[in-house]
């Protein structure tokens, strides 16, 4: 009696850790029980597990029930005994006449083990009828090797490329499979999925890093065995990236029921082999009907709302279509760029003035990139120029700018209008090795002076980089190319960084401008910054300047220029020729600001 009650429990346990039980119907079985019912031509076929006290079906055809009982159930026998079962008439046999199959009318049964390769038998492939039949040997054997390719199939969702070797747990690509499974079986039934991210990517490769990849291993498989005792039996856990775990909630599970449990796992996964020291585990959840949701766009919504929750508080987001829209949009417009840089018709530059509050003349003007997309229109730079920025194509954004702003003080020059033109680069080229030889070249090829161009960088960005930029930013500038440090007051402004870069211009923020005539302590703000910045050498130029008043202000402060919308909008290059050309023409001496 020992023996067999180890050997049904090693049999029980061996069908748990193939994690198919209670799994949806799967098209890769549904396929043999349709061949299987074809074949014999009777009405029931299945794929019968025998678990601990019922029959489940993994797939059947001619059956309404997922499982009857495992009590004189001719399938159990075929499992426990790993022979074949051929009951002709269930009316003429001792044992089965009265079983709840002979009960509900069935009277032909015909089934063949499935046996895993340690030899259990896991359940039947069998074919079942309310007549009785006689069954021939041809038959069987034709049924059998059907048996034998549900194992087959069994063993490749679990082992060929479906299960990761750290974890034990079912991969990206099983998961794939069962969403394309629920799609098939599951319409109309919203389920929730979430992702356990383990670390960032810069997390995972310093990790790899210092202490090696078995470490990150043992973090994976001591994760995998944590998910396994919370979730149990019940529920399976996915490895869908070197640090990233999918679990399905329960069927009856809603968003606000699942907040405290899973800001409970995230606290306590943080525990695990010390995950918290090295790493910042977040969770993304997603809610779909997998009829309307394709396995595809599951699987990517699912990743951006990970992307969302490595940016919340919580550490936890749920899914957002608005979210998600946004990230397609910046992934359009990266990938829609280069082909932008190529055309003629898509990129352009305006000009907005700057005015001299010394001279009461508009002497300089910043080149101003816009971008009108061939599908969403005008795109702001406030939208693209960031997205570009954090990729490998900054380099030939500025190329294109530098190029196009030199043409036109070129242009300029020819028609004896000669302005200074602010061009905006990132602090990321002056990291490029041959940016300044670049830049001597290109000077040279246009025939324009270095001192009628400024670049403007922001000093968040400046900074970021200062390390290599400062010598490069040395370089330029005593070629005779003015600096801007545009944004200043919103980053890391303070005298130790303003003494030592080689700068000539600071921009005031345009925040700082717009709350100056809020009160008094405002504009003792932005009046100490002007001063500091004359005293150090700067020259002064505010930004966001929209009315009169603050105009006026600024000029009796003392700054240098001003730039904003009471001044100008951006324009083209022939309206804002025509109108510097009107204004100076209007007092050749002085367009004083008053």
């Amino acid at each position: 009696m020992r023996i067999a009650e180890a050997r049904e429990s090693s049999r029980l346990a061996s069908l748990r850790n193939l994690k198919i039980l209670d799994t949806l119907s799967s098209e890769c079985f549904d396929r043999i029980t349709r061949i299987v019912a074809k074949y014999f031509g009777l009405p029931i076929a299945a794929v019968s597990l025998t678990d601990v006290d019922r029959q489940w079906f993994k797939s059947s055809v001619g059956l309404d029930h997922r499982e009857i009982p495992r009590f004189k159930a001719p399938c159990a026998e075929v499992a426990e005994t790993c022979k074949p079962l051929v009951v002709g008439d269930f009316q003429k046999h001792p044992y089965y006449v009265d079983s709840p199959l002979g009960q509900a009318g069935i009277r032909f049964y015909a089934g063949v083990p499935l046996i895993t390769p340690d030899g259990y038998g896991l359940g039947a492939l069998c074919v079942l009828d309310t007549q009785p039949h006689v069954i021939e040997a041809q038959q069987m054997a034709v049924l059998t090797d059907l048996a034998a390719m549900v194992m087959d199939q069994v063993e490749m969702q679990h082992a060929v490329g479906r299960i990761e070797a750290m974890s034990g747990l079912p991969n990206r690509y099983q998961l794939f499979s069962d969403l394309r499974d629920m799609q098939i079986h599951a319409a109309g039934t919203p389920r929730l999925l979430s992702c356990l991210d383990l670390a960032q990517t810069m997390q995972f490769d310093r990790l790899s890093r210092v202490l090696g990849p078995s470490h990150v291993d043992g973090i994976v498989a001591a994760v995998a065995a944590f998910l396994r005792d919370r979730i149990g039996d019940e529920r399976t856990a996915y490895q869908i990236g070197p640090m990233q775990f999918a679990v399905f909630a329960p069927e009856n599970a809603t968003p606000e029921s699942c907040i405290p449990v899973l800001e409970r796992l995230l606290r306590e996964v943080g525990e695990v082999s010390d995950l918290r020291m090295t790493m910042t585990p977040s969770i993304g959840v997603m809610s779909f009907d997998p009829g309307e949701t394709s396995p595809e766009d599951a699987l990517r919504a699912l990743q951006s709302a990970v992307q969302d929750a490595r940016n919340s508080e919580t550490g936890i987001a749920f899914y957002s279509a608005t979210h998600d829209l946004w990230h397609q949009r910046n992934f359009r417009i990266l990938s829609d760029f280069p082909k932008a840089l190529a055309e003629d018709n898509q990129l352009h530059l305006v000009f907005q003035p700057r005015l001299s509050c010394i001279t009461g003349r508009v002497e300089s003007a910043e080149a101003l990139l816009r971008w009108i997309h061939p599908e969403f229109g005008s795109i702001s730079p406030a939208e693209f120029v960031p997205v570009i920025e954090a990729s490998g194509l900054i380099r030939q954004l500025s190329a294109w700018v530098i190029d196009q702003s030199l043409l036109q003080l070129a242009r300029w020059h020819q028609k004896g209008f000669d302005l200074r033109l602010s061009i905006n680069i990132s602090a990321v080229n002056l990291n490029e090795p041959d940016f300044f030889d670049l830049l001597v070249e290109k000077l040279a090829y246009h025939g324009v002076s270095p001192k009628q161009i400024e670049f403007e960088l922001t000093e968040t960005a400046v900074m970021a980089e200062k390390e290599k930029s400062c010598e490069v930013m040395q370089r330029i500038s005593d070629l005779g190319v003015r600096i801007a440090i545009d944004d200043f007051g919103t980053g890391y402004s303070n005298l130790s960084y303003m003494q030592k870069l080689p700068a000539n211009v600071v921009k005031i923020d345009r925040t700082f401008v717009a709350d100056m005539l809020q009160g008094h302590r405002e504009r003792v703000l932005v009046e100490s910054m002007i001063k500091l910045s004359h005293s150090l050498g700067y020259d002064v130029v505010a930004e966001g300047v929209e009315t009169r008043e603050a105009a006026d202000l600024l000029q009796i402060m003392g700054c240098s220029e001003i730039q904003g919308f009471w001044l100008s909008r951006p324009m083209s290059e022939e309206t804002l020729c025509a109108w510097v050309l009107e204004k100076r023409a209007a007092d050749p001496v002085h367009s004083a600001v008053a």
